[in-house]
């Protein structure tokens, strides 16, 4: 009998599990309850794979080895693309990295078809103050950049948010930060590129050497050749954000006081969390030296609430608020919850006790999360969840966020200003002079009762479009060919695939990364 009392227990739970599973259905528990197997195995071997490669990062740094290695790595990948043309360019090459290995939630299925050209690339070259830029090689990471050049009085003047986008990703896609309504996109920071061609040449180009290569290649997801180095400036830092919070209510009122913080230049930090349609809180930061004690607040220490969680304080109280910030906390400040897509796959993951018992370990690799998660999550996710990033100019800002409230209603939204300066690679301005845009970033479910993943996107795709706006190529993409090209200017870029041999070599842009194109 007193075996069986256990066992009866178990398989009274095991009854109502498979119970709770027939009246939700089993979709909906591999979603919602996926937090099981991310706390029991995706977390710790997270930590495990951060420790390896900081580890790895000083070490090579420490021994200078890399400028050395260097060399060698680019005639490997020289030799790779010629044994590619000396068997008889049968198919388009792409990186040999694995497409569980990027930050994008987009799996792709090229690299099963394609050349692989293995790049393994993954380190800090130089650091030269005297011409303040830092040469590094793809695969670094902005975790990585930000934690030796902060250590050495330095910083990047844009540091897009999570640790894990590397180098080559924002230069082949594109980068934001809360200070690019100064310095624009990741790629207006560059300096240079070095790349090795579709012939196996290797090349460098700038605004003075290869100047239409150097403007062609960012947004060309690595059709134009395969990126082996950049060089990218860097800027004096302080060791503190000074953050002012101003909770504001209205839409209206929102859009004006978002528009008026990004035009001051004076602010170094802008950034809006917009979480409902009339309610939002915008913060301004500037560097500081020094901080006042009371002030301070170290988000970035494993127990503090998640930031988007402690913005919200200030909306829910009324009233405006400092803070002092350590400066590389304050650029990873949406990391640790992955913005706040962590809340619904941790849903308890703000809550005190976890954050004190689990939070040394969290987030969780979004490698290791897209690795793990299956072919039925996969559909799941991509038909009940959106993950999209689209950039307008700032005086559409209020009808761009009513879009998005009809056709996803998704909340919070993320505002990021931007400078947009004129030039002739895919993405700039209407005009000849320099505009001013924000990325609206939408991450999360969908609250709308007609969502349908296909047709709303398309509807947003659309909109963006009309108001000469952009996608980032990270996220899925719904438009025809045509459309596509309406929205980037494609002129430079495809001239240059012409004269650079790449159409043999490389897919178009469309063709790797557009969902319609992909079979």
């Amino acid at each position: 009998q007193e075996v069986m009392e256990p066992l009866l227990c178990a398989s009274a739970l095991g009854l109502i599990f498979l119970l709770w599973i027939r009246v939700r259905g089993l979709e909906y528990v591999l979603v919602r309850q996926r937090w099981i197997f991310v706390c029991l195995f995706l977390l710790p071997l997270s930590v495990l794979f951060d420790c390896y490669y900081h580890l790895r990062a000083w070490l090579i740094f420490k021994i200078s080895s890399a400028p050395k290695l260097h060399d060698q790595r680019v005639r490997d990948i020289q030799r790779q693309v010629r044994e590619w043309r000396k068997d008889g360019s049968k198919a388009y090459m792409c990186t040999g990295r694995p497409g569980w290995l990027t930050v994008s939630l987009r799996v792709g299925k090229y690299k099963k078809t394609h050349k692989n050209i293995q790049i393994n690339m993954m380190d800090i070259l130089e650091v030269d103050t005297k011409r303040q830029v830092v040469r590094v090689e793809p695969l670094a990471n902005m975790g990585q950049l930000t934690a030796l050049l902060n250590s050495i009085g330095w910083t990047l003047p844009v540091v897009p948010e999570l640790d894990d986008l590397t180098v080559g990703g924002l230069v082949m896609g594109t980068g934001i930060e809360s200070s690019s309504h100064i310095y624009g996109l990741f790629q207006h920071i560059c300096e240079a590129f070095e790349l090795v061609l579709a012939d196996g040449s290797l090349v460098r180009c700038s605004e003075e050497e290869n100047a239409d290569l150097f403007h062609a290649v960012p947004w060309s997801c690595g059709t134009l050749g395969f990126l082996v180095a950049a060089e990218i400036k860097i800027v004096p830092t302080k060791s503190w954000v000074k953050l002012h919070y101003e909770p504001v209510r209205g839409l209206e009122n929102i859009c004006k006081r978002f528009t008026q913080a990004a035009q001051n230049k004076q602010n170094t930090f802008v950034e809006g969390i917009q979480y409902t349609l009339d309610s939002a809180v915008i913060m301004t930061g500037t560097l500081t030296e020094h901080a006042e004690p009371q002030k301070v607040n170290r988000i970035g220490l494993y127990f503090k609430p998640w930031f988007f969680k402690h913005v919200e304080g200030y909306l829910r109280g009324g009233q405006s608020g400092v803070e002092y910030i350590p400066l590389r906390q304050y650029y990873h400040r949406h990391t640790r919850s992955i913005f706040w897509e962590l809340q619904d796959i941790i849903p308890f993951g703000n809550n005190p006790l976890f954050r004190w018992l689990f939070g040394w370990m969290v987030p969780p690799k979004i490698s290791l999360l897209k690795l793990t998660q299956g072919e039925t999550i996969r559909k799941l996710y991509e038909q009940h969840h959106v993950v999209q990033d689209m950039l307008v100019p700032i005086k559409h800002l209020q009808a761009a966020v009513t879009r998005f409230h009809q056709d996803v209603s998704v909340y919070p939204l993320w505002l990021c200003p931007f400078l947009l300066p004129p030039g002739r690679g895919m993405v700039h301005p209407e005009g000849q002079e320099a505009e001013l845009y924000v990325d609206i970033g939408a991450y999360g479910e969908p609250k709308v009762k007609h969502f349908e993943a296909t047709a709303s996107t398309r509807q947003l795709e659309k909109f963006v479009r009309d108001v000469h706006g952009f996608q980032m190529l990270y996220a899925d993409v719904y438009m025809s060919r045509e459309e596509f090209w309406h929205m980037f200017d494609g002129r430079l870029y495809h001239k240059l695939r012409q004269e650079l041999g790449c159409e043999e070599a490389f897919p178009e842009v469309y063709d790797k990364i557009c969902k319609s194109a992909r079979h």
